[in-house]
Parts: C-alpha cells; sequence; structure tokens
C-alpha cells in the first residue's frame, strides 16, 4: 500500500508539476516517460522467484502506472481537440491561392503538435496495455500460488507420516528457535547496557495506563454521558455501543504501540524480531476488535443496553468465548509470525499451522456447541426461542458445514486450506458483528438527526421552506446510501484473507468440471450453481429493498396507503424481474438471447396465458393510474366491501360478513364498478315517507331536520335538506338527504334517523305511512270455487 501511494504520488502529481514548468503536453509527454520507465522495472523485478509480499507490491505499482497512464491519455486527448478545433478554424487549405506566412507557419506548427500529441496519446494506450497484461500476470502468478499452497497436502496428522519428520527435524528447529530466542535476549541485554532501560520502563508504564484505567475512565464517562444527555431513544444504546468499541479497539491497540515503541527506541528489539513486533501491533488491535464487540452487544448483565435480541443467560454463555476468541487469534497469528521469522522447517511449519488450524476449529466448535445449548435450554424452559430466525439457522448450518470441511481438510493432510478455512470463519463473524453494529447505529443516527420534529428538520422547514416530511425522507435514504456502502465494505473485508484470489479460486472449481455447449451457449455445472446463487442474493436483495421501502422509507413520506402499494408492488416486481435478467446473464444467456427466447414463445403465451397475462396487465394499469386504491369503498354487481390489496393477478376486498372476495383484475378494468371513495368520500342518508294531506306540513320539516341535526355522523355542511317530492292518493311523499363523513356510515346513520323519526312523528299526531297502492280489476272474474283459493 506504502508503494502504490509512492508511485501514485511520483506520477499523478508529476504532471502538475511539468504542466506549470511548461505546457501540459510537455508534462504529460514527461510523465509518460516515467511511467513507462516505471513499468521497465516491474516487468525486470516480476518473476517466478517472487515472494508473495514483493508480488502484491509489484501489483499495486503496475495498477499505479495504469492509472497515471490512463490520466495523461485523458489529458492528452483534451489537448488534441483543441488542436484539432484550431485546424477547424483555419480551414482547409486554399486551392491556387498562395497562403500568408503566417497562416502556413501556424498550419505547420499545429501539424506538428496533433502528430506529437497523437504520437504520445498511442504510447500511452500501448503502455496501458502492457500494465493490463502485466497485472494480469503477477494476478494469474498469485493465484496460482494461492491455489498451489490450498492444494498442498502433507501426511494427515493421524498417521506416523507426519510426526516423524517432526520428529527428524526438532533437533534443528530447536537450535533455530533457541538461537532465535538468544538473538532477542542479547538485544535486550545490549539495550539495558546502553541506558535504554527508561525508555521501555516508560513505554511499558503508557501501555498499563492505557489499558487499565485510561480505558476504564472512558468507559464510564461514555455511559454517563449518554444517560445525561442523550434522549431515550435508540441511539443512545447503539451510540454507547459504539463507543464502547472505539475504546476498547483504540486504547489496547495504542498501548501495544506504546509498548512496542518504548522497547524499540531503548534497542531492545532485534532486527530478525522486527515483523514479530509488528504482527503483534497488528493482532492486538484484531483482539481488542473482538474483545470490544463482544461486550458491546451482548452487554452482559444489563438487557436494556443490549442490542441483540439474545437474553441475559445467552448474554453470559456467550461471552467468554469472546475472551477466548480474542486468545486464540493472538496466538495464531504469533505463532505463525515466529515461525516465519526463525526460519521453521517445513514439518515444524506444517505442525504450527496444524497447531494454529486445531486452537480456531476448537473454538468454533465450542461457540456453535454453546449456541446449540442455550437455544435447546430456552427451547424447554419457554417453548420459543428469541434468537430462533431463519437467519441465523442459516449461518448455524453454513459454519457447521464449513467446519465438518475444515476438520476432514485437515485430517487429510490439507493443513493450509484446514487453517484458511477455520481462520475465515472467526473473521467473518468479527466483521458481520461490526458491520451489524454499524447497521443498527447508523440507522439511528440517521433517524435522529433527520426526524421529523427535530432540531434540523425546524431548521430546514423555517429556513428553507422544506417540509418536515422531506427531511425524514432524505435521513431514511442517506441512511439506506450508507448502509449499502458499509455492506460493500465489508464484503470485501471478509473476502480479505483470500486476497485477489476469490475469482481464481472459483474459476479452479468451476474447471474441474467440462462445460456442456448448446449452439452458441456453453452451460457447465459451475455456471449453473453460481446462475443459482446469483438469483439467491438477487432475491434477498429485492427482498431487503421491499421491506426497507415499506417499513421506513414510504412510510416517512405523505403518501396514501393506495400509493404506497402501488410503488411497493412495482418495484417489488420490477426486482424480481431484474433479478432474473441477472440470473440469466450469469448463466451465459445474454438479453439479446433472452429476447429471442421470449419472441419465439410469444405465440404460446399467447394462447396457453391469455387470461394470467391479461390480468397481470389489467394489474400494472390499475397501479399506474388507480382507479381503485387500497381503502376504497366499491361495489361490483351486488356485492360491496372495501379494497384491502392489489396485487398484479387480482384484488381482494372484504365485504360486509367479514369474507374477501377475489376479483381478477381484469373485471375491474373491462367491466363497471362504483367506486364511492374516489372522488369525494362522503356519504349520503336519502329517507322517504310520506304524510296525510292536511298535516302540518312545517311542523313535519323542522321536526325532520332537527332528527337530522341531531345524528352525531351528520355533517354541517353540505346540510340537511327535505324536500316535497309529490303529491299522490290524498298524501303528501317528503324526500330528505343528509351527508355524513364516509360512506360506509350511511346505513348506521339512516337506521338511527328512522328509529327517531318513528318515534317523534307518531307522538305529535303525525301519521307516517307510504302512498296506499290500490288495484282495480277489468272484466270478469270467475268466483272461486269451493274449498280453492283465489287466484289458485
Amino acid at each position: 500500500m506504502i508503494a502504490r501511494l509512492l508511485v501514485l504520488l511520483s506520477l499523478l502529481v508529476a504532471g502538475p508539476a511539468f504542466a506549470q514548468e511548461s505546457d501540459p503536453i510537455t508534462g504529460a509527454t514527461r510523465t509518460l516517460d516515467q511511467a513507462s520507465a516505471e513499468f521497465s522495472a516491474i516487468d525486470s523485478a516480476f518473476n517466478e522467484r517472487t515472494s508473495p509480499a514483493e508480488r502484491q507490491a509489484l501489483l499495486d505499482r503496475a495498477t499505479a502506472v495504469k492509472k497515471a497512464s490512463d490520466d495523461q491519455i485523458a489529458i492528452l486527448g483534451d489537448q488534441l481537440g483543441m488542436i484539432d478545433a484550431r485546424i477547424a478554424q483555419l480551414g482547409p487549405v486554399p486551392a491556387g491561392i498562395t497562403e500568408a506566412p503566417d497562416i502556413r507557419a501556424q498550419r505547420r506548427l499545429l501539424a506538428g503538435q496533433r502528430s506529437t500529441v497523437d504520437s504520445a496519446i498511442k504510447r500511452g494506450k500501448l503502455l496501458g496495455v502492457e500494465a493490463d497484461q502485466l497485472t494480469g500476470e503477477i494476478t494469474e502468478s498469485q493465484s496460482d500460488a494461492f491455489s498451489e499452497r490450498m492444494s498442498e497436502r502433507v501426511a494427515s496428522p493421524l498417521t506416523p507420516g507426519f510426526w516423524e519428520p517432526l520428529v527428524h527435524s526438532l533437533p534443528r528447529d530447536g537450535k533455530r528457535i533457541s538461537l532465535f530466542l538468544k538473538v532477542e535476549a542479547n538485544a535486550f541485554q545490549n539495550g539495558i547496557a546502553n541506558g535504554g532501560l527508561p525508555s521501555a520502563f516508560v513505554g511499558f508504564i503508557i501501555a498499563l495506563l492505557l489499558i487499565g484505567p485510561a480505558r476504564s475512565l472512558l468507559k464510564r464517562a461514555g455511559r454517563r454521558y449518554v444517560i445525561a444527555h442523550v434522549p431515550g431513544s435508540r441511539i443512545r444504546r447503539s451510540g454507547l455501543a459504539l463507543w464502547l468499541v472505539a475504546v476498547g479497539v483504540l486504547l489496547p491497540g495504542l498501548a501495544s504501540m506504546a509498548l512496542v515503541g518504548g522497547f524499540h527506541s531503548a534497542g531492545m528489539i532485534a532486527p530478525a524480531w522486527e515483523s514479530v513486533a509488528r504482527s503483534f501491533q497488528r493482532v492486538t488491535f484484531v483482539a481488542a476488535l473482538i474483545s470490544a464487540l463482544g461486550g458491546a452487544l451482548l452487554q452482559r448483565g444489563q438487557s436494556s443496553w443490549r442490542l441483540l435480541p439474545i437474553s441475559d443467560e445467552s448474554a453470559s454463555g456467550l461471552r467468554p468465548w469472546t475472551f477466548a476468541a480474542t486468545g486464540v487469534v493472538i496466538a495464531s497469528v504469533l505463532l505463525t509470525a515466529i515461525r516465519e521469522a526463525a526460519g521453521a522447517s517445513g514439518p515444524a511449519t506444517a505442525a504450527a499451522d496444524s497447531a494454529s488450524a486445531v486452537l480456531n476449529i476448537g473454538l468454533i466448535l465450542g461457540v456453535l456447541v454453546t449456541i446449540g445449548r442455550l437455544r435447546a435450554r430456552a427451547m424447554r424452559a419457554h417453548g420459543e426461542d428469541r434468537t430462533d430466525q431463519a437467519g441465523v439457522a442459516f449461518f448455524a448450518l453454513a459454519a457447521w458445514a464449513i467446519l465438518a470441511i475444515a476438520v476432514m481438510a485437515l485430517l487429510a493432510g490439507y493443513i493450509s486450506l484446514a487453517y484458511l478455512l477455520s481462520r475465515s470463519l472467526v473473521w467473518v463473524t468479527v466483521v458481520a458483528g461490526a458491520l451489524y453494529l454499524s447497521l443498527i447505529a447508523t440507522d439511528d443516527i440517521c433517524s435522529s438527526l433527520f426526524a421529523r420534529e427535530g432540531r434540523l428538520a425546524t431548521v430546514m422547514h423555517d429556513g428553507f421552506g422544506l417540509r418536515r416530511s422531506l427531511v425524514d425522507q432524505l435521513g431514511v435514504a442517506l441512511s439506506a446510501a450508507l448502509r449499502l456502502a458499509m455492506i460493500v465494505v465489508a464484503a470485501g473485508f471478509v473476502f480479505r484473507p483470500f486476497g485477489s484470489n476469490v475469482t481464481t479460486l472459483f474459476g479452479e472449481i468451476g474447471r474441474i468440471a467440462q462445460g456442456v455447449t448448446i449452439g452458441e451457449i456453453t452451460i457447465s455445472p459451475g455456471a449453473i450453481l453460481r446462475s443459482g446463487a446469483v438469483l439467491l442474493v438477487g432475491l434477498f436483495i429485492v427482498r431487503s429493498s421491499q421491506r426497507w421501502l415499506t417499513s421506513r422509507y414510504l412510510p416517512a413520506t405523505e403518501l396514501d396507503a393506495g400509493a404506497r402499494n402501488s410503488i411497493s408492488m412495482v418495484a417489488r416486481y420490477t426486482g424480481l424481474i431484474l433479478a432474473v435478467l441477472w440470473s440469466l446473464a450469469s448463466l451465459g444467456i445474454g438479453v439479446e438471447r433472452i429476447a429471442l427466447l421470449l419472441s419465439a414463445l410469444s405465440v404460446g403465451i399467447g394462447f396457453g396465458l391469455q387470461a394470467i397475462t391479461q390480468n397481470f396487465v389489467s394489474g400494472l394499469i390499475l397501479l399506474a393510474e388507480r382507479p381503485v386504491k387500497i381503502g376504497d369503498l366499491v361495489r361490483i354487481g351486488d356485492q360491496e366491501g372495501d379494497v384491502k390489496r392489489i396485487s398484479v393477478r387480482a384484488t381482494e376486498i372484504q365485504i360486509a360478513d367479514r369474507s374477501t372476495l377475489i376479483v381478477p383484475n381484469s373485471e375491474l378494468i373491462t367491466k363497471t364498478i362504483r367506486n364511492m371513495t374516489l372522488a369525494d368520500p362522503i356519504g349520503r342518508v336519502q329517507l322517504k315517507f310520506s304524510v296525510p294531506m292536511g298535516s302540518d306540513i312545517r311542523q313535519v320539516r323542522e321536526m325532520a331536520l332537527a332528527i337530522f341535526h341531531e345524528a352525531p355522523a351528520v355533517l354541517d355542511t353540505p346540510a340537511p335538506s327535505i324536500f316535497i317530492d309529490s303529491i299522490a292518493d290524498g298524501r303528501i311523499n317528503i324526500n330528505g338527504f343528509a351527508y355524513v363523513r364516509s360512506p360506509r356510515d350511511v346505513y348506521g346513520t339512516k337506521s338511527e334517523i328512522l328509529f327517531h323519526l318513528l318515534d317523534r312523528l307518531p307522538a305529535a299526531g303525525i301519521e307516517l305511512g307510504t302512498t296506499p297502492q290500490q288495484f282495480q280489476f277489468i272484466g270478469h272474474i270467475p268466483p272461486a270455487a269451493e274449498g280453492e283459493p283465489i287466484g289458485g
């Protein structure tokens, strides 16, 4: 990394410096010369005997050369465009006319400059291609070395073939270790003799103060501050957890740096032990991260501050394993550093790696067994387990599978593979814990900072006129963007133990099986597995995005339930289509082949899936135009109910008897429906009755209006009204109207008004009724026979 930064500084900063001295063309040309010389040096240094560290440094330098050449090509391209524009301004050379000397000189100058720039661009492109090729060679060499190391096999630790070479090499390895320890002992004694003991003592005291009193003081101060100043919200727990992790990682790491720095300044660290000291400093940060994460997430004995949804018993049972993981990580890293620095033999190296693998395997096995016992105990005690989730079960099953592979690899003699798998499981767990805390803290911070009633929302609303809901939406969107970036970074850390060889590792596995070629498409078992994995990842992303959209973002908007459902459904099916296309593309089937396949199947789809396609398109129209939305009161035929759900195939309507009416979407598009809440959600109550001629019609009107106004559901605006509809057969027909807030209130309000009407008008001496119906028989009706009913 340091070499890469130096190359970037020398190649990228040199361009502007040269440009200041002369012109951009000269500066870019000189930078390309430097990049070309750097490329030659890299090409000469790279060979089969290059160590992994040197190979990585050469790869960084080659990448920097490629970056520098691309930047200078861009600069020269701009200059070439400017030169072409000036040449275009001069125009073509006139035929038969002698140009002025200054124009001819300018034309020759521009032509020369164009030739120089074009040549430099071609040289830069060639340099970029060569740098790409060299980068590919170095990467392939890394991949080959990684694959070779992973496929390297020794005798099984269960056989004498593993222990006999170790016993034979034990005297030589003992001498190496003894000499290695003696070198450090001599350096320690020389440091004391040269007066370096005070420096070492100061570093030791600083390390003790940092890891002891200072860490405890800062933890207590952070807890007191959170309790006193942070409001009672989610950010209190996540903020305290972040503070505990920061203090728990930085102070032990700084303590290790102070300790090593004190001994180094005292001259007590031998040159052969420099790599061990650096490894100790690095592993201290990692070990401190494991311990701090365990303490911050588990919060043993303080369930109210705990971020993980686990019981106190589970937290107490898992906490000791975080300390065990700290010790295992430190022991395995230092063991590897010491055997590399001491130059241990092959059998000793295999034994050291086996010991490290056994330590990691034992740690993982203990954690998994503890988790299983805790879950079983919770099931027996309470009948449920709060950690019993699909994701936890999946990761536990995956951990068991990887652990089994690591054990079998170790027993079969693939020690490097077993060590890598077991160490990677520990590392993935650490990264997952840090990611979990980061995701929760990021969401809590953004939600609190951009809260609808918070200080920032007030300032943005009062100062810039932004709606508070828009500020809330900004917080949700920012939280999603930051969390997505954290997931990407975490994925990079997960694959860090594999270096740049992840794709090559899967490529080696894929080349084991022979692919099947159909036409121009080659399908192999590896491609099928990759496509399935891509589909699962795509579905997981769609499901997570859908959950975030429906539970976090859309509730922060001012959209109604119908609009939220429309956006959610469109986003869901769009994501599913993209996931399927992505999976097919990873299978080797391009978009053009997919389009060709769909066109060939379009006739069959048209006939066989006509109804489904019709409902699907109708559902998209409903979600887009929204003539019917969730919450509307609709009438279809003789059925009336509330719209509860709209999908792309059918719409669910809950009718009065609490049953669900499932209506195909095509019915809602092609047939007439009555939406009683689309334009104006108020409902109308209509009453029809009659009174005899001679009744006090004004008293009838006033009593009916009074009954309307007394009903709590009746609106004042529009006001109730009473009309004389007609006079027929000696009765006055009355028609009255009143309005309520919703069509759902019509039936109950009408019944209540009728009760009052039937009670009060007869009590006032007013007869209620309807117009009597008279029947007139025309013609002769024969008398009914005796015993025969009339009309029979």
